[in-house]
């Protein structure tokens, strides 16, 4: 995940991880002064942690002192004390220097920075009631603040005279980029409006940070509450008998005893589909999946969405945009919406090919078997995993006694980051964590300087957003002398006590992702907080990440970590051949899912605000944009449903396409490897100099052919998934 603020570079990263990216004011919250906005919060005592940065090593946050009370007093002391800083850059007698007003504004707000940085990371790996309630009450607090920044006539002119004079300011590149980049933030955040129109914008801003909790909130309470509730062993033949045990436990752990629960993971296909022989069971687990929100009820998200859809929308009409995505693209790699829509539409008609390709060998299996039913999209998995087996001989399930977590973790992930960068791990239990199942890791570059710390939260749990993501809880800067404290997210089912942690191939290639994003926030090396690590375009920030997918199947890293977790033998290299020949198997259902997605964002985040459905209306208008898109393929779902898809209402708002346009980067980058000879040092360190060490300092497309040297090749994407 990623994000990023003029203001404080920490503060929409943090927040763009649990889907509120955009904070901003509720109606009466605007014109009033930071402090006064929170009275009912506690008073702020000398012992609450979040007042000083951290006295642990790299400022590494004290976990074990920090408690759910303190934040609210930090948040109102720390928006307080920003808006105080603020107010006397603005309103310097002096004549506006880059140092009195760009760097001031950068070294601005440590502690609200600090304190929303904490929060909303916690918040999203490990929430409680309390947490929930916090989120609900400073969104939009935070909301508030921003816009009295953002709409701070004296601050912008200030701003807007360095920006039009900036050629004779003597700045290098980066300190000019900078200049520029909080120029267009300001007035993307309607610096240039009315007044009138500036009221109404503020009024949007509220409204949307305020609903974006709420969706977010309902996400999660609404994966646990539907969580499939089994009553016999037999409905679930099939499972292995780790995974029934776990079934078990989860039922006794919400007072079902004798009773089984299959919990749901973020996505709509759900990895029990699979193994479940009992086509009822798999029937009842996907409509639970994709039901989610918006089946009525307390989490129903249809009028949280299409009400963000509403505001999003006029929002972006007040800006002088014709719909949000134009708005929302002008300053990504892709620019407008007309290029992701030329993207999407080009790659569309041949991987929904693709799919009915696969479709049809699986109904063929089907009829091999004798079944007379046509195939469903709770089929489609568990057919998948016969035809693989008929075809190349193997099934998923075969690969797995070869990744224990453990394994891939220290022998794969970071073996080639040693390979490739230098670098080395230390694990550091003295350290405090926000759970149990967290790991840190001191990282050192090649010479055997501290680098920052590296945290490992791989366990799913019923107190942690879905998905995988990365943050940061303190971000490398030269100008603040800090050193990067990044963490990855995952949410590996957690087996019965006892028993080893065994990955999907799926989730191997999902911990290299993230770690792919980590190394882009430890590698960093810029001056200004805004631009540190991940700071990058939507749609160049999962390049890097992957990138470093390629190395999950390296043969000299795969031969290093996929070991047989009892015996300690290699993974023969029978299966390794099949592992490669059917790596384009499937390629038409995830691609035709994940675009499914894409389109639906788009569609979403390309109305006026007129054109936004009622909410009874939801399902009708995602299924007529699936239509419309040439994706309506019943046996292949989005891979998120509208009312689940977290990423369109959190941080990636008409952005979820940035994965198929960051895989042309990442396909080409792949290629420029294998051409000059593959897992090298040498490699590696041009790939960190040039490129993970930039963060947002330069242009993403610039950086990419500095590395490069050429523009990005599509070919290699298109071969890749076999769509050529």
């Amino acid at each position: 995940m990623f994000s990023r603020t003029p203001i404080a570079a920490a503060l929409l990263f943090a927040l763009a991880a649990t889907g509120c990216s955009e904070p901003a004011p509720s109606k009466d919250a605007a014109a009033q002064p930071a402090a006064a906005q929170a009275t009912s919060t506690t008073a702020v005592t000398a012992e609450n942690p979040l007042l000083k940065p951290s006295p642990l090593q790299y400022q590494y946050p004290e976990f074990d002192k920090i408690k759910d009370e303190h934040y609210l007093p930090a948040f109102t002391q720390g928006m307080s004390e920003h808006i105080a800083e603020i107010n006397t850059i603005a309103n310097n007698t002096e004549a506006a220097t880059f140092d009195n007003t760009i760097v001031a504004m950068e070294k601005s707000g440590q502690l609200l920075t600090r304190t929303a940085t904490m929060f909303f990371n916690i918040s999203g790996a490990n929430t409680n009631d309390t947490l929930d309630k916090v989120s609900s009450e400073i969104a939009p607090k935070l909301a508030a603040h921003q816009d009295q920044i953002y709409l701070n006539a004296a601050l912008f002119a200030r701003v807007k005279a360095l920006f039009d004079g900036r050629e004779a300011l003597g700045l290098d590149a980066e300190s000019k980029r900078l200049v520029e980049q909080y120029y267009a933030d300001f007035v993307r955040s309607g610096a240039l409006l009315t007044e009138e129109q500036k009221v109404r914008i503020q009024q949007i801003n509220g409204e949307l940070a305020s609903l974006q909790d709420n969706f977010s909130q309902n996400v999660l309470k609404e994966v646990n509450a539907s969580a499939l509730v089994v009553d016999t062993k037999e409905e679930l033949a099939g499972l292995s008998d780790d995974a029934i045990t776990a079934a078990a436990e989860e039922a006794k752990n919400r007072n079902l005893a004798g009773k089984y629960v299959l919990t749901l993971q973020n996505t709509s296909t759900q990895p029990a589909l699979a193994a479940l022989t009992n086509r009822g069971t798999r029937e009842k687990l996907l409509k639970a999946s994709l039901e989610r929100g918006s089946h009525g009820g307390e989490f129903d998200n249809s009028k949280v969405l299409t009400t963000v859809a509403k505001l999003r929308a006029e929002r972006a009409n007040i800006l002088g945009f014709p719909h949000f995505a134009a708005s929302s693209l002008e300053n990504q790699t892709a620019k407008t919406a007309e290029a992701v829509n030329e993207r999407l539409a080009g790659i569309a008609p041949a991987a929904v090919a693709n799919a009915k390709k696969e479709a049809a060998e699986l109904q063929a299996m089907i009829k091999a078997e004798g079944g007379d039913f046509e195939l469903a999209a709770w089929d489609w998995s568990f057919y998948t995993e016969k035809v693989r087996k008929a075809k190349y001989d193997f099934d998923e399930s075969q690969l797995k006694p070869y990744f224990e977590m453990n394994n891939v973790l220290e022998n794969g992930v970071f073996f080639a980051a040693t390979q490739l960068y230098g670098i080395t791990f230390k694990e550091r239990k003295d350290l405090p964590v926000y759970h149990p199942d967290v790991r840190v890791f001191e990282v050192f570059d090649a010479d055997g300087s501290s680098m920052g710390f590296f945290l490992a939260d791989m366990y799913a749990r019923s107190s942690k957003q879905g998905g995988a993501w990365m943050n940061a809880y303190v971000s490398q800067s030269g100008l603040m002398g800090t050193k990067p404290v990044i963490a990855n997210h995952l949410n590996i089912p957690k087996p019965a006590n006892g028993q080893p942690t065994l990955m999907t191939f799926d989730e191997v290639t999902t911990t290299f992702h993230e770690f792919g994003h980590a190394l882009h926030g430890l590698f960093s090396n810029v001056k200004y907080p805004y631009f540190s690590g991940t700071a990058v375009p939507r749609d160049f920030v999962e390049y890097p990440s992957q990138v470093n997918e390629m190395w999950a199947v390296w043969p000299e890293i795969l031969k290093n970590y996929a070991k047989h977790y009892q015996t300690g033998e290699a993974m023969p290299q029978a299966l390794l051949d099949k592992v490669f020949a059917s790596s384009k198997f499937n390629q038409g259902h995830d691609t035709t899912a994940y675009l499914a997605a894409a389109l639906l964002d788009q569609s979403w985040h390309q109305l006026k605000p007129e054109q936004v459905p009622a909410p009874e209306k939801l399902l009708e208008f995602e299924a007529q944009a699936l239509k419309n898109a040439g994706v309506d393929f019943a046996a292949v779902p989005p891979r998120y449903r509208s009312t689940y898809f977290s990423h369109i209402v959190g941080g990636y708002a008409a952005g979820y396409y940035a994965y198929i346009w960051s895989e042309v980067l990442d396909a080409d980058t792949v290629e420029w490897f294998k051409e000059n000879g593959g897992l090298s040092r040498k490699n590696g360190d041009h790939f960190r100099a040039t490129l993970l060490s930039r963060g947002g300092s330069e242009d993403a497309m610039t950086v990419f052919k500095q590395f490069r040297g050429k523009e990005p090749d599509i070919n290699a994407l298109l071969n890749r998934r076999g769509l050529k």
